[in-house]
């Protein structure tokens, strides 16, 4: 299978710098900042963007996995237990953004609580948006058919490629 390459390290590194700018920017107003990480991918994101953002703000930034099972999403999405964002500000993270189905049901527990502010960041979007959620903060975005998948790589927790698979290569 031959993967063509979007995005590779050095180039991921500046897109995420890019994000945090953007982070910042909207919420320079703020302490700190909760980044709710979707699946290992969200996770490679969000502890990434955590080191850009540290670099270039003096936020105090809170990593907290969001579980969102994506094969079967009516499942409850959870985040850990004991945890209150009421009256916080949190950006929502994943790798890639399809369809959207993802991403609206991993924000159902996030109506429990009376957040000051919400966003959603993503490192690509491939805008095939079947929910009404598109993501605030994007790195890369790409059109692509239905059909074809983008696969973003990570080594040691830290994204280092995303590839674009064609439909006659999956």
């Amino acid at each position: 299978m031959q993967n063509n390459l979007l995005l590779d390290a050095d180039l991921i590194q500046r897109k995420l710098a890019r994000m945090a700018y953007e982070i910042w920017e909207r919420y320079s107003g703020e302490e700190q900042i909760f980044l709710l990480s979707i699946g290992q991918g969200g996770q490679a994101v969000a502890q990434s963007l955590a080191a850009q953002l540290r670099r270039v703000s003096p936020l105090e930034i809170i990593i907290l996995p969001l579980s969102v099972d994506k094969k079967a999403p009516l499942s409850p999405a959870r985040l850990p237990e004991g945890t209150d964002l009421s009256g916080q500000s949190a950006v929502v993270i994943d790798d890639v953004a399809n369809s959207g189905k993802t991403l609206f049901y991993a924000l159902r527990p996030l109506l429990a609580f009376d957040l000051k502010s919400l966003s959603i960041a993503v490192l690509v979007d491939r805008r095939h948006k079947s929910f009404p959620i598109t993501p605030d903060i994007v790195g890369h975005a790409v059109a692509t058919t239905l059909e074809d998948h983008i696969e973003v790589a990570a080594e040691d927790g830290v994204p280092v490629a995303a590839y674009l698979l064609l439909k006659e290569n999956l």
